[in-house]
């Protein structure tokens, strides 16, 4: 919601500094203001962006998939050792 927000607050502003700028002198000044909106517009971004990978679920989630990594990893070494006896037993019939 928050992309749709911004995408459509760039627009307004296109809009409006486009409409400020009619006569043909301001060219330049309609393309500084959309690149001022442009930055304020990637300022609020990563502001928010970086609110959002530090936030506590973030954290959380974070933790959780590092944890279940580690058994993951530890459940499919258990099952090489399994594959690997099986192998042998296999083997020396």
């Amino acid at each position: 919601m928050r992309v749709s927000l911004l995408l459509l607050l760039a627009c307004t502003a296109v809009l409006a500094a486009q409409a400020r700028a009619d006569e043909p002198g301001e060219p330049e000044a309609l393309v500084r203001k959309v690149q001022e909106y442009a930055q304020k517009a990637s300022a609020m971004a990563k502001s928010a962006l970086s609110r959002v990978q530090e936030s506590e679920v973030a954290q959380q989630a974070r933790q959780w998939l590092s944890d279940n990594v580690e058994l993951a990893k530890q459940r499919l070494a258990r099952f090489k050792e399994q594959l690997v006896q099986l192998w042998k037993g296999t083997s020396a019939a």
